[in-house]
Protein backbone atom coordinates (compact mmCIF):
# COMPACT_ATOMS: atom_id res chain seq x y z
CA UNK A 1 0.00 0.00 0.00
CA UNK A 2 1.38 3.35 -0.91
CA UNK A 3 1.20 6.03 1.16
CA UNK A 4 -0.35 9.14 -0.38
CA UNK A 5 2.04 12.12 -1.30
CA UNK A 6 1.31 15.37 1.14
CA UNK A 7 2.36 18.12 -1.23
CA UNK A 8 0.45 20.43 1.21
CA UNK A 9 3.43 19.60 3.73
CA UNK A 10 5.99 20.31 1.13
CA UNK A 11 4.05 23.49 -0.05
CA UNK A 12 4.13 24.85 3.40
CA UNK A 13 8.03 24.28 4.43
CA UNK A 14 8.48 26.43 1.09
CA UNK A 15 6.12 29.03 1.36
CA UNK A 16 6.19 31.44 -2.03
CA UNK A 17 7.34 28.90 -4.43
CA UNK A 18 5.23 27.53 -7.18
CA UNK A 19 4.83 23.71 -7.03
CA UNK A 20 2.69 21.88 -9.18
CA UNK A 21 1.75 18.93 -7.99
CA UNK A 22 0.19 16.00 -10.48
CA UNK A 23 -1.23 12.54 -9.59
CA UNK A 24 0.10 11.11 -13.13
CA UNK A 25 1.79 13.29 -15.92
CA UNK A 26 3.38 11.84 -18.75
CA UNK A 27 6.75 13.79 -18.27
CA UNK A 28 7.24 16.56 -15.62
CA UNK A 29 10.43 17.66 -17.99
CA UNK A 30 7.50 18.18 -20.52
CA UNK A 31 5.44 20.45 -18.11
CA UNK A 32 8.36 22.21 -16.53
CA UNK A 33 9.60 22.96 -19.89
CA UNK A 34 5.68 24.16 -20.92
CA UNK A 35 5.95 26.68 -17.64
CA UNK A 36 9.39 27.75 -18.26
CA UNK A 37 8.72 28.71 -22.21
CA UNK A 38 6.03 31.01 -20.31
CA UNK A 39 8.43 32.58 -18.07
CA UNK A 40 7.60 30.75 -15.43
CA UNK A 41 10.25 31.79 -12.18
CA UNK A 42 13.02 30.05 -11.45
CA UNK A 43 12.50 27.47 -8.45
CA UNK A 44 9.10 26.47 -10.16
CA UNK A 45 8.87 22.44 -9.40
CA UNK A 46 6.79 20.30 -11.25
CA UNK A 47 6.49 16.61 -9.74
CA UNK A 48 4.04 13.70 -9.91
CA UNK A 49 3.45 10.97 -8.19
CA UNK A 50 3.43 8.80 -10.98
CA UNK A 51 5.11 9.19 -14.71
CA UNK A 52 3.48 7.16 -17.39
CA UNK A 53 6.32 8.49 -19.76
CA UNK A 54 9.16 9.21 -17.72
CA UNK A 55 12.34 10.48 -19.44
CA UNK A 56 16.20 8.86 -19.16
CA UNK A 57 18.84 9.81 -21.10
CA UNK A 58 19.35 8.94 -24.88
CA UNK A 59 15.57 9.02 -25.03
CA UNK A 60 14.70 6.17 -22.77
CA UNK A 61 12.17 5.64 -20.39
CA UNK A 62 11.94 6.33 -16.36
CA UNK A 63 10.82 3.80 -14.40
CA UNK A 64 8.24 5.59 -12.44
CA UNK A 65 5.99 3.68 -9.97
CA UNK A 66 3.04 5.14 -8.61
CA UNK A 67 3.48 6.53 -4.97
CA UNK A 68 7.04 5.37 -4.78
CA UNK A 69 9.79 7.57 -5.84
CA UNK A 70 10.13 11.18 -6.49
CA UNK A 71 9.91 12.96 -9.68
CA UNK A 72 10.32 16.64 -10.30
CA UNK A 73 11.79 18.65 -13.01
CA UNK A 74 13.11 22.36 -11.66
CA UNK A 75 13.19 25.30 -13.41
CA UNK A 76 16.65 27.16 -12.76
CA UNK A 77 17.44 30.33 -14.38
CA UNK A 78 21.29 31.57 -13.58
CA UNK A 79 23.49 33.04 -15.79
CA UNK A 80 25.08 29.54 -16.43
CA UNK A 81 26.40 29.50 -20.46
CA UNK A 82 24.96 27.14 -22.45
CA UNK A 83 28.30 25.04 -22.06
CA UNK A 84 28.00 24.92 -18.18
CA UNK A 85 25.36 22.50 -18.61
CA UNK A 86 27.58 19.41 -18.11
CA UNK A 87 28.69 20.78 -14.64
CA UNK A 88 25.64 21.84 -14.06
CA UNK A 89 24.79 17.88 -14.05
CA UNK A 90 26.98 17.09 -11.75
CA UNK A 91 26.41 19.46 -9.60
CA UNK A 92 22.88 18.28 -9.81
CA UNK A 93 24.38 14.84 -8.54
CA UNK A 94 26.01 15.98 -5.98
CA UNK A 95 22.65 17.65 -4.47
CA UNK A 96 21.05 15.00 -4.89
CA UNK A 97 23.43 12.73 -2.80
CA UNK A 98 23.74 15.14 0.08
CA UNK A 99 19.65 15.26 0.20
CA UNK A 100 19.84 11.38 0.52
CA UNK A 101 22.50 11.77 2.67
CA UNK A 102 20.94 14.02 4.97
CA UNK A 103 17.14 12.02 5.28
CA UNK A 104 18.38 8.66 5.10
CA UNK A 105 22.08 8.24 6.25
CA UNK A 106 22.41 6.80 2.99
CA UNK A 107 25.83 7.80 1.44
CA UNK A 108 25.75 7.47 -2.77
CA UNK A 109 28.47 6.89 -5.00
CA UNK A 110 27.92 9.25 -8.33
CA UNK A 111 28.60 7.90 -11.92
CA UNK A 112 29.39 10.14 -14.16
CA UNK A 113 27.59 11.79 -15.61
CA UNK A 114 24.36 11.76 -14.11
CA UNK A 115 23.59 8.23 -12.02
CA UNK A 116 23.39 8.40 -8.66
CA UNK A 117 24.31 4.97 -6.99
CA UNK A 118 23.71 2.64 -3.42
CA UNK A 119 26.04 -0.52 -3.27
CA UNK A 120 27.05 -0.35 -7.20
CA UNK A 121 23.14 0.10 -7.90
CA UNK A 122 21.16 2.53 -8.89
CA UNK A 123 18.82 4.83 -7.15
CA UNK A 124 18.58 8.08 -9.02
CA UNK A 125 19.07 9.73 -12.42
CA UNK A 126 19.74 13.63 -13.41
CA UNK A 127 18.45 14.96 -17.11
CA UNK A 128 19.27 17.94 -17.98
CA UNK A 129 18.31 20.28 -20.72
CA UNK A 130 17.95 24.21 -21.99
CA UNK A 131 14.61 25.59 -22.32
CA UNK A 132 15.01 29.49 -23.40
CA UNK A 133 17.20 31.00 -20.85
CA UNK A 134 16.29 28.11 -18.30
CA UNK A 135 17.75 24.94 -17.33
CA UNK A 136 15.34 22.16 -16.87
CA UNK A 137 16.72 19.88 -13.82
CA UNK A 138 14.78 16.14 -13.89
CA UNK A 139 15.54 14.38 -10.70
CA UNK A 140 14.24 10.65 -10.48
CA UNK A 141 15.03 8.93 -7.04
CA UNK A 142 13.77 5.41 -5.71
CA UNK A 143 12.88 6.24 -2.59
CA UNK A 144 10.03 3.80 -1.23
CA UNK A 145 10.08 0.54 -4.07
CA UNK A 146 10.35 -2.67 -2.51
CA UNK A 147 10.79 -4.40 -6.04
CA UNK A 148 11.32 -3.74 -9.45
CA UNK A 149 10.50 -5.54 -13.10
CA UNK A 150 13.01 -8.46 -13.88
CA UNK A 151 14.81 -6.28 -16.53
CA UNK A 152 16.03 -3.30 -13.70
CA UNK A 153 16.40 -5.72 -10.72
CA UNK A 154 19.83 -6.54 -11.22
CA UNK A 155 20.86 -2.79 -11.85
CA UNK A 156 18.61 -0.58 -10.18
CA UNK A 157 17.63 -0.12 -6.25
CA UNK A 158 16.08 2.18 -4.15
CA UNK A 159 16.61 4.13 -0.71
CA UNK A 160 14.14 1.43 1.06
CA UNK A 161 16.01 -1.60 -0.23
CA UNK A 162 19.62 0.53 0.67
CA UNK A 163 18.34 0.73 4.06
CA UNK A 164 15.37 -1.95 4.95
CA UNK A 165 12.81 1.02 5.89
CA UNK A 166 10.43 2.89 4.15
CA UNK A 167 11.23 7.14 4.21
CA UNK A 168 9.44 10.59 3.81
CA UNK A 169 9.13 11.82 0.34
CA UNK A 170 8.23 14.70 1.19
CA UNK A 171 10.86 16.05 3.40
CA UNK A 172 13.49 14.21 0.75
CA UNK A 173 11.83 16.75 -1.71
CA UNK A 174 12.46 19.47 0.45
CA UNK A 175 16.07 18.59 1.03
CA UNK A 176 16.39 18.14 -2.39
CA UNK A 177 15.14 21.36 -3.43
CA UNK A 178 17.38 23.23 -1.17
CA UNK A 179 19.96 21.40 -1.85
CA UNK A 180 19.89 21.95 -5.58
CA UNK A 181 19.69 25.64 -4.74
CA UNK A 182 22.76 25.31 -2.84
CA UNK A 183 25.47 23.74 -5.36
CA UNK A 184 23.80 25.92 -8.45
CA UNK A 185 24.26 29.34 -6.18
CA UNK A 186 28.05 27.93 -5.79
CA UNK A 187 28.45 27.38 -9.05
CA UNK A 188 27.38 30.85 -9.72
CA UNK A 189 29.70 32.24 -7.11
CA UNK A 190 32.71 30.11 -7.45
CA UNK A 191 32.89 28.89 -11.06
CA UNK A 192 33.06 25.51 -12.01
CA UNK A 193 36.16 24.58 -9.65
CA UNK A 194 34.68 23.61 -6.44
CA UNK A 195 31.88 21.46 -8.40
CA UNK A 196 34.58 19.58 -9.93
CA UNK A 197 36.52 19.19 -7.08
CA UNK A 198 33.40 18.12 -5.20
CA UNK A 199 32.16 15.99 -7.58
CA UNK A 200 35.98 13.92 -7.89
CA UNK A 201 35.90 13.08 -4.33
CA UNK A 202 32.39 11.64 -4.11
CA UNK A 203 32.86 9.34 -7.40
CA UNK A 204 34.28 6.27 -7.43
CA UNK A 205 34.43 6.70 -11.27
CA UNK A 206 36.08 9.67 -12.06
CA UNK A 207 39.97 8.66 -11.18
CA UNK A 208 41.34 5.47 -11.50
CA UNK A 209 38.73 3.11 -12.19
CA UNK A 210 38.85 0.38 -15.01
CA UNK A 211 35.79 1.00 -17.02
CA UNK A 212 34.34 0.58 -20.38
CA UNK A 213 32.13 3.06 -21.96
CA UNK A 214 29.38 2.49 -24.94
CA UNK A 215 29.42 4.88 -27.52
CA UNK A 216 26.95 3.27 -29.32
CA UNK A 217 29.17 1.86 -32.24
CA UNK A 218 32.23 1.55 -30.41
CA UNK A 219 32.87 0.01 -26.97
CA UNK A 220 35.88 1.99 -25.31
CA UNK A 221 38.08 0.26 -22.59
CA UNK A 222 40.58 2.13 -19.98
CA UNK A 223 41.31 4.04 -16.95
CA UNK A 224 39.33 6.71 -15.99
CA UNK A 225 42.28 9.66 -15.25
CA UNK A 226 39.60 12.75 -14.14
CA UNK A 227 37.36 15.72 -15.57
CA UNK A 228 38.14 18.35 -17.45
CA UNK A 229 37.31 22.07 -17.50
CA UNK A 230 33.78 21.29 -18.80
CA UNK A 231 33.26 18.45 -16.87
CA UNK A 232 33.82 15.94 -19.50
CA UNK A 233 35.69 12.76 -18.20
CA UNK A 234 39.51 11.48 -19.24
CA UNK A 235 39.57 8.15 -19.96
CA UNK A 236 43.28 6.44 -20.46
CA UNK A 237 42.45 3.95 -22.93
CA UNK A 238 43.88 0.08 -22.93
CA UNK A 239 45.21 1.10 -26.35
CA UNK A 240 47.25 3.66 -24.87
CA UNK A 241 45.31 7.36 -26.37
CA UNK A 242 43.25 9.20 -23.66
CA UNK A 243 39.85 10.13 -24.56
CA UNK A 244 38.01 12.77 -23.60
CA UNK A 245 34.32 11.25 -23.39
CA UNK A 246 31.62 13.84 -23.75
CA UNK A 247 28.70 11.01 -23.06
CA UNK A 248 28.10 7.38 -22.98
CA UNK A 249 27.25 5.08 -20.81
CA UNK A 250 30.15 4.10 -17.93
CA UNK A 251 30.24 1.16 -16.76
CA UNK A 252 32.89 -0.75 -14.14
CA UNK A 253 34.72 -3.83 -15.65
CA UNK A 254 37.79 -5.72 -14.32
Amino acid sequence: MTVPFDIERVKSSLPDRRIDWYPSVGSTMTEASRLAADDCPSGTVVGADEQTAGLGRYGRTWHSEPGAGIYVSIVLRYPFSPDALPVVTLALGLATAEAILKTTDLACDLRWPNDVLIQSRKCGGILTQIEGSAIIAGIGINVNHSAFPQDLSVVATSLRIGSGRTHSRERLLVELIHSVESFCSLLEKEGRAPILAMFTRASSFVTGRKVSVDQGEVMLRGTTAGLTESGFLILHGDDGKSNVIIAGGVRPCS
